[in-house]
C-alpha cells in the first residue's frame, strides 16, 4: 500500500507544485475519515486540489457553487409528489458523492451552511422523517475566502468543530508558478488525472489507518498539549474531547502515510496546526499565521 501512497503524492504534485505539505494534509485527512476545509484568495488552486485528489483516488466527485440564494435543498435534495403515483418521490442532491467540494461556502446563509452538518457528522442526511445513507467514503472539502471579503457568512464553531482539518495553500513559489505559466503543469480545465486505486484500497488503507497503535507516552503528551488549551487561561476556545480524538485519527494517518504502525510524537506535531487553529481561533479570526496553536504547541513539551 505505502507504493501507491508514493504514487499518489507523484501525481498530486504534478498538479499542485510546491504544495508537498498541503497535499500530505489533504491525504492524511481523508484516510482518517475526516472533512477538510481550505481557506485562501480566490484563485489559489483550492478547486484544483479537490478535483486531482478525487480523481487520483477513483472517487465520485461533485462541486456545488454555494451562493447567498442557494436553500438546503439544493444541496440534501428535495421530495416531489407523483400525481400519477399518488406518493412522494426523493431527488438526491449533490451531497450523494464520495468527494463533494462545497466551493465558497461561506457565501451561503447560515441556514444553508448548517444542511451539512448531519451529513458530515452522521453520514445520513433526514428529509421528510426519512433518513437517507450517504456513499461511502463521504469526504467534505469546503473552501471560504477570507472573512474581510465582502459577501461572507463565517462558519459557527459548531460546523468549524465538524471539518477534521483546517489548511491554506498560500502563493506558490516563482519556480512554480513559472511553470505554470509556460504551461508545464495541468490546467484545472483539462485536468484528467487516472485513477490509482480502487475503493477497496482505499478501505483498506483507512482501515490500517484505524490500527496504527499509539503508546501511553504518546497519548500523554497529546493529553497535556489538549489541557494547556483547557487550564492555561490562554485561550478563550479550549479543545473539546472531540479534538482529542480528531487529533489522534488525524496522527495516526500521518504515521501511516510515513510507513509506521505507531504514532510517534512528531506525527501529532505535523498535524496538530491543521487540527486546532480553526477551534481555538473560531470565528473571530482568519488562517491568519496560526500563533494560537504555534503558541500552544511551542508551550508543551513532548518529553515531560
Amino acid at each position: 500500500m505505502h507504493n501507491k501512497i508514493a504514487e499518489i503524492f507523484k501525481q498530486l504534485n504534478q498538479v499542485l507544485l510546491g504544495k508537498e505539505p498541503q497535499t500530505k494534509l489533504a491525504l492524511v485527512c481523508l484516510l482518517a475519515d475526516g472533512h477538510l476545509l481550505i481557506e485562501d484568495l480566490p484563485g489559489m488552486g483550492k478547486t484544483t486540489l479537490a478535483s486531482a485528489l478525487a480523481q487520483t483516488l477513483g472517487l465520485d466527485y461533485r462541486r456545488v457553487q454555494f451562493t447567498s440564494d442557494m436553500l438546503p435543498a439544493d444541496i440534501l435534495g428535495v421530495s416531489i409528489f407523483d400525481a400519477a403515483k399518488q406518493l412522494f418521490n426523493f431527488h438526491q442532491g449533490p451531497v450523494f458523492c464520495q468527494v463533494l467540494l462545497a466551493d465558497e461556502i461561506n457565501r451561503a446563509s447560515p441556514k444553508t451552511q448548517s444542511a451539512l452538518l448531519e451529513a458530515m457528522e452522521e453520514r445520513q442526511i433526514s428529509i421528510d422523517s426519512d433518513s437517507y445513507p450517504l456513499p461511502r467514503p463521504f469526504f467534505v472539502i469546503a473552501t471560504q475566502n477570507p472573512l474581510d471579503q465582502a459577501g461572507t457568512f463565517p462558519l459557527p464553531e459548531s460546523q468549524l468543530d465538524r471539518f477534521m482539518m483546517r489548511i491554506a495553500l498560500g502563493y506558490p513559489d516563482q519556480s512554480s508558478e513559472l511553470a505554470m505559466l509556460k504551461g508545464e503543469v495541468f490546467s484545472d480545465k483539462k485536468l484528467s488525472l487516472d485513477a490509482l486505486i480502487d475503493l477497496d484500497t482505499l478501505f483498506a488503507m483507512q482501515k490500517a489507518v484505524r490500527a496504527v497503535q499509539a503508546g501511553d507516552n504518546v497519548l500523554h503528551y497529546l493529553l497535556r498539549l489538549i489541557n494547556e488549551s483547557r487550564y492555561s487561561g490562554t485561550y478563550a476556545n479550549p479543545l473539546s474531547p472531540r479534538c482529542s480524538k480528531i487529533l489522534l485519527q488525524a496522527a495516526k494517518a500521518m504515521a501511516f502515510i510515513n510507513q509506521r504502525d505507531y504514532v510517534i510524537p512528531e506525527d501529532i506535531q505535523a498535524v496538530f496546526i491543521a487540527v486546532t487553529d480553526h477551534r481555538l481561533a473560531g470565528i473571530s479570526a482568519g488562517h491568519g499565521d496560526n500563533v494560537l496553536s504555534r503558541t500552544l504547541l511551542d508551550s508543551v513539551d513532548p518529553l515531560d
